[in-house]
Parts: structure tokens; sequence; C-alpha cells
């Protein structure tokens, strides 16, 4: 039995699937703008890298704008970007057709909404905030969290020589403070929606704990392993009947302590989730 035939097999044998997936797994879809000037990166924000010569979004998102209209405009643009942009290929498909019809839960640090888009939110926690969303700066008097959606469709058409005018820069409807996403940094906004992320989690593995769960880690980088591979780590560790199971083509690892009750795909992702959904579809039209 080969690495990809034993991954079937313990999906085959679990009661239960948990999920964790981290920048590798939108990586694998094809979502290859956060880190490069990719074509698909090009396509949007060709003026913007022609100007500040950044690569991929996430540095546009941290750069040195001259001017904040000029880095709302950005900002405006790269949310519709993010928002808009189906993945590339059939990799989340491939992961319904992995899970089935057996109980799972996803936990991801990925803020792009791609699995809130192929999964019921029930069955998802971002537990890292989503670009879905803006918060204010000052999170001491506002806790609100605004959708984007209606800024986008507000705002994008008055964007002008890619500056957005000063006085419609989103501001909080409570006490006038700047906004800025809901994604983690300094003043990320740990109010009512971040606690309801992980209480569905934990509620997941509260049924069940006591049955033969499969972690399948997808994607976690070395950058922030506390928030998703320690913990896989450490309840592998303690639940008995449990397997992990880590995708990653640069970074599979597991804990020494778990090296019997661990199989690491360090192929390409994509490749190895659509190899292993043929052969589960195949078994299930046999």
């Amino acid at each position: 039995m080969n690495d990809i035939e034993n991954v079937v097999a313990h999906i085959n044998d679990a009661d239960a699937i948990l999920i964790g997936a981290g920048s590798g797994m939108s990586n694998a879809a094809g979502m290859d703008f956060w880190y490069k000037a990719s074509p698909l990166f090009m396509k949007y924000m060709r003026d913007f890298y022609q100007k500040y010569h950044f690569t991929g979004i996430f540095k546009g998102f941290y750069n040195r704008f001259e001017l904040e209209e000029e880095r709302w405009a950005y900002l405006l643009k790269m949310l519709k970007m993010v928002s808009t942009i189906p993945p590339q290929n059939k990799v989340y498909d491939y992961l319904k057709t992995i899970i089935n019809n057996k109980p799972y839960h996803i936990i991801t640090t990925n803020q792009d909404m791609l699995f809130k888009k192929s999964f019921p939110d029930e069955h998802v926690s971002e537990i890292q905030g989503s670009w879905g969303y803006f918060q204010s700066k000052n999170t001491v008097t506002d806790k609100h969290l605004y959708p984007i959606n209606r800024y986008l469709d507000d705002l994008l058409p008055r964007i002008d020589n890619n500056r957005l005018p000063t006085e419609l820069i989103p501001k909080s409807a409570v006490d006038g403070t700047p906004l800025i996403p809901w994604v983690r940094g300094p003043e990320f906004l740990e109010d009512k929606k971040y606690y309801e992320e992980y209480e569905k989690a934990n509620c997941f593995l509260g049924n069940y704990r006591q049955k033969k769960i499969l972690f399948i880690e997808i994607g976690v980088g070395r950058m922030t392993p506390m928030f998703i591979q320690e913990p896989f780590w450490e309840m592998t560790n303690y639940l008995p009947q449990s397997f992990y199971v880590n995708f990653n083509p640069r970074d599979a690892l597991t804990n020494p302590a778990i090296k019997d009750r661990s199989l690491l795909i360090n192929s390409d992702t994509a490749q190895a989730l659509q190899k292993i959904a043929e052969l589960i579809k195949g078994g299930q039209d046999d």
C-alpha cells in the first residue's frame, strides 16, 4: 500500500475528520497572487506594481503608500480581487469528495473566505479573521464587524487615479476611528464572532473525542504552527484512537511522540488530493 492508498484507508476508517488548513491550501487552489507577481496578480494590480514593485498582495497590504487615499484604493481593489476570484482548479471539490458523508469540521488560518464559499458556515472556523469584514482600529469602544460588500459596491466606482477621496475613507460608526480589515494584526478584534469561530471547533471535538478522529493538516507553514499544527499534534497524542496526516510539499512534519500515528505527504498537494478523491470516488462506484 503506497502513501496515497494509506491515506484513503485512514479516511475510510475514521469516524470523523478534522481538517486544519493554512496558506498552502490557497496555493494548491492556484491562488498564487499572495506572495508573487503572478499573471493573476498583474492582471488586477499592474498599476500599483509598476509604481511600488511589491510582489503579491500580501506585501502590498504592508506597503508604505505615499498617500492614505492611495492605500485605500489599493485595499479596496485587493478586497474585490480576494472576494471574487474563484479557485483556479477543483481542489475544494476534491476535499468534498474526500470528506464524503463523514462528520467533519475545518479550522483555517486563511482569511480568503474560500472555505466558507465551498462549505457551510457551521462546518468552518476562521480563527484568524476574514478579509470579508472591516473592524474599527479602536477595539475598546467599537466591537462591531462591518461586512466589506457594501463598501466595495459604493466606493470602488469612486476611485479616481488610484486614489479614494479623503472624505470617503471608511470610519467607525461608533467613534469615527478609521476602519481596518478584520485580520490578525496588532489591533485584531477578538470578540463575539472570534469566539464563535473557536466554539464551533470545540463543539465538534467534544462530540467526537471518544471516536476515531482523523486530523488532516493541509499547507500549514512554519510561520504560525501554534494555531493548527501544534494543537493537532497534541490532540493526536492525547486521543489514542486518532491519526494525523500532513499535506505539505515543503514542510511535512510531525511530532516524534506521534510518529507511529502520522503520515506525511510531501508531494504536490492539489495532485495528492485529486488522487485521493479519485480513489474514494472509485470505491463508491464499485
